[in-house]
């Protein structure tokens, strides 16, 4: 059974997470930078939705038992292409030459709250699912890369609350810091609300895309840089008292 499909309606793609909970690993990197590069290659295409089918979850992050694992067998040449994998979605959700609009259906926790700041713009149904940035309980540090297109989706004085903290948010309450487009009642709503937005779209993807490029010139160069691994870049820190 596929992690993830994509279909069209009109010209927008919806791409969706079909994995549960939608734990991030390599299979999740590759799979979605592989659907991301497909579904750009429709011409047609002037928008993406990216959601999930699951009731209550969005996507819950990186698989932490799969880098575990991993770590523990030494096969850290997985992890570091899952860390370098998942760069490259988070460059390409920046870059693509159409708005990307994060349908937000369940919970949205680590990983999968990064991953909707780096599209363009997110909805969120309120009916279920928090928006979490756990790191600091579970004790592991943001990077760089991280950081700069997290900055972009939430304003900075609510950014430092979220991650010192790591409490759960509510879509009302996204909305009200303008984290989230629309607070939605339900999925149908979310899903209503997301594609109407949407097809409102009918950008030509060269200057779009040039627009992206630019505004988001410095997170690029972050990316780009390709900085040390979570592994090595964690090796050398005390995450406990």
């Amino acid at each position: 059974m596929p992690i993830m499909t994509w279909a069209k309606d009109e010209t927008v793609a919806i791409l969706t997470m079909t994995n549960g909970e939608n734990k991030q690993n390599l299979a999740f990197a590759q799979t979605l930078n592989a659907m991301l590069d497909e579904i750009i290659a429709d011409k047609s295409v002037t928008a993406l939705i990216i959601t999930s089918n699951d009731e209550k979850n969005f996507s819950q992050g990186i698989d932490v038992e799969w880098i575990l694992t991993r770590l523990q067998k030494k096969e850290y040449q997985p992890v570091n292409d899952f860390i370098s994998g998942m760069d490259d979605v988070f460059k390409k959700l920046l870059l693509y030459p159409v708005p990307v609009i994060a349908a937000i259906n369940g919970h949205a926790y680590g990983n999968g709250s990064i991953m909707s700041c780096a599209c363009d713009f997110r909805f969120m149904k309120s009916d279920r699912g928090f928006f979490c940035f756990p790191e600091v309980n579970l004790g592991i540090p943001f990077r760089r890369g991280m950081n700069a297109f997290i900055k972009k989706a939430v304003p900075m004085y609510k950014l430092s609350e979220m991650q010192l903290t790591g409490n759960r948010y509510g879509a009302p309450e996204l909305e009200a810091h303008h984290i989230i487009l629309k607070a939605c009642a339900n999925k149908e709503e979310l899903m209503a609300e997301a594609l109407a937005f949407a097809k409102t779209f009918q950008k030509k993807r060269g200057i779009f895309g040039e627009l992206k490029k630019r505004l988001y010139q410095d997170i690029i160069e972050i990316l780009d840089a390709r900085e040390a691994s979570m592994l090595s870049e964690t090796s050398s820190l005390t995450m406990s008292d």
